[in-house]
C-alpha cells in the first residue's frame, strides 16, 4: 500500500513553523527556500512541531484507540452527518481546516459531503493524527500545539471545524478567509452524565458557552446554533471507551470503576452545534 502524502491544497496552506516561509514537497520531505525541512510520516502525516508538548496534553495510544472504536461503531454517526450537512454549502471547492482534528472522524465526514474541498487536520497528537492522515484521501495532517500561532498561511481556510477541542480565537480569525465560517460543537451539561454512577468522570464546566463566547468575542458574531440531544446505549465495552477517549483517561484514578460495569448502560449525547461568522 502507498503512503500516504500530503494535498496539493495542504502543502500550499502550510507555513514553516521555524521562520514562516512558505513550504513544498520534495518526495516525502517538507522544505521553505531557508533550508528547514519536515519530514513526512510513512503513515502521511508531518510533525511541524520543535518543542516538546506538556505531559497529559496529547492523546495516548489506548485514548486513540478507544476513540476510533466508539466512533467507529457509530455513536456520533449522527452528529457527524449533520455537521457535514451545515458544513458542506459553506465550503465548496476550498480548504477546511479541523483545529483539534484527532482521528479525523468528523473532517473525513464532511470531505465526503463536500466532494471538492481539501481537509487540514491540525492536532497536538502524532498518534490521532497517524489515523486522520488515512481517513479520507483529500485530507492532509500536521502535528501542531493550537495554543501556539499556527504555521498555516493567513486567509487560507473556507471553513474552520473544532470539534471537542481547544479555541484559539486570534488563529481562527487569522487563518480563516474573510467571510468564512466557524463550526463549533461541544457538550452541554447533560451529556453522558449517567456515565456519573458508574464512573466518577471530570464535570462538564456549566460556563462552557460563556467561555465559548468569550474566546471568540471581538474575532467572530454567532450565526447559528442547534442543539442535539440522542439516548445511546452502550456496552460495557463501549462505556470504558467513550471514558477512555477523553480528557478522564488523563486521570487513571477515576476510573477504578469501569471494570464493575458488566450490563449495557442508557446515557444522553447532548451536543451544542454552533456557527460563527469572522469579522471583519
Amino acid at each position: 500500500m502507498t503512503s500516504p502524502a500530503l494535498p496539493p491544497a495542504v502543502v500550499a496552506a502550510l507555513r514553516c513553523p521555524v521562520c514562516g516561509d512558505a513550504v513544498g514537497l520534495a518526495g516525502r520531505m517538507l522544505r521553505c527556500p531557508r533550508g528547514h525541512a519536515f519530514d513526512l510520516a510513512k503513515q502521511g502525516y508531518v510533525n511541524l512541531l520543535h518543542a516538546k508538548i506538556p505531559s497529559g496534553t496529547a492523546d495516548t495510544s489506548d485514548m486513540v484507540a478507544a476513540r476510533a472504536e466508539f466512533l467507529g461503531a457509530g455513536h456520533y454517526a449522527g452528529l457527524a452527518g449533520r455537521l457535514a450537512e451545515r458544513v458542506a454549502p459553506s465550503l465548496g471547492s476550498g480548504l477546511v481546516v479541523d483545529a483539534g482534528a484527532g482521528t479525523g472522524y468528523y473532517l473525513a465526514r464532511v470531505l465526503q459531503e463536500a466532494g471538492g474541498a481539501t481537509g487540514l487536520a491540525l492536532d497536538v497528537s502524532a498518534l490521532a493524527l497517524r489515523r486522520a492522515a488515512r481517513a479520507h484521501d483529500r485530507l492532509g495532517a500536521a502535528v501542531w500545539n493550537l495554543w501556539e500561532p499556527w504555521p498555516v498561511a493567513t486567509g487560507s481556510a473556507s471553513v474552520l471545524l473544532n470539534v471537542f477541542a481547544p479555541r484559539n480565537g486570534a488563529e481562527f480569525h487569522r487563518v480563516l478567509r474573510p467571510g468564512g465560517s466557524l463550526f463549533v460543537v461541544s457538550p452541554q451539561a447533560a451529556h453522558l452524565r449517567e456515565l456519573a454512577s458508574v464512573v466518577d468522570l471530570l464535570e462538564v464546566d456549566g460556563r462552557k458557552e460563556e467561555r465559548l463566547e468569550g474566546a471568540l468575542a471581538g474575532f467572530f458574531e454567532p450565526v447559528a446554533r442547534e442543539e442535539h440531544t440522542v439516548r445511546l446505549t452502550l456496552s460495557p465495552v463501549d462505556v470504558r471507551r467513550v471514558v477512555l477517549m477523553g480528557p478522564n483517561a488523563h486521570h487513571p484514578e477515576r476510573l477504578k470503576r469501569l471494570d464493575d460495569v458488566h450490563e449495557p448502560l442508557g446515557v444522553t449525547a447532548s451536543f451544542v452545534l454552533s456557527e460563527y461568522r469572522r469579522t471583519p
